[in-house]
């Protein structure tokens, strides 16, 4: 049987070590290479490629030090869009996931899944098929079932941005948008979230875990 060559990018030494062992254990994968941050996982593959052993799936993460997992899957998936990226996080609000699926991602896991669960997620994205945790795909057709209320993807976007302390001014350079096209943005996010102000909204998007605390 064919070995299915892995890359594991994770900013965590720990944590990489432990995915490793784990993942090394099942007899249908090999770890071909790590990184520890989405630039590294670029130049690993690159790496492999040129030695003739191309990687088969990555396994990102989202948050690292370096470049993080949404950008290194766009960049992935622009220059190899047969090359599958499972991301595997921790984080699981509407920001991320919506990010990351629009990043290309070929699924997404959460790390403290069952071993098992993780092993048939790298197999249906190494087979082409999308592989998302149960608690993901619930996530995603909540949003579908209440198309009413739920928030777009850009107001997705501007409440992540808002939660960090970024200003009108300063989300309008980040998604090359008018300060008035943020204003107009932020009317809507109150309205469907029924609060009146950026705390407020905030406070809502945290509880409903649209973006991260």
């Amino acid at each position: 049987m064919t070995e299915i060559r892995l890359l594991i990018v994770d900013d965590h030494p720990v944590v990489r070590t432990g995915l490793i062992a784990m993942l090394n254990g099942f007899a249908e994968f090999e770890v071909a290479a790590e990184a520890s941050d989405g630039l590294q996982a670029i130049k690993a593959v690159e790496r492999a490629e040129t030695l003739g052993q191309p990687v088969d799936v990555v396994l990102m993460d989202l948050q690292m030090a370096g470049m993080d997992g949404v950008t290194a899957t766009r960049r992935l998936k622009e220059s190899r869009p047969g090359l599958p990226v499972l991301i595997l996080t921790t984080y699981d609000s509407d920001s991320d996931i919506v990010a990351a699926i629009e990043a290309g991602a070929a699924g997404y896991m959460l790390k403290d899944a069952d071993p098992e669960k993780i092993r048939q997620a790298v197999t249906e994205a190494a087979a082409g098929r999308t592989a998302l945790a149960p608690e993901i795909a619930a996530r995603l057709f909540d949003r579908m079932r209440s198309p009413g209320i739920s928030l777009s993807n850009r107001e997705i976007e501007i409440l992540q941005l808002l939660a960090t302390g970024t200003s009108n001014r300063e989300i309008a350079r980040a998604l090359c948008i008018s300060e008035a096209t943020v204003k107009t943005h932020l009317n809507h996010i109150y309205s469907k979230l029924g609060v009146s102000n950026r705390t407020a909204a905030i406070a809502a998007a945290r509880e409903q875990r649209i973006v991260r605390d």
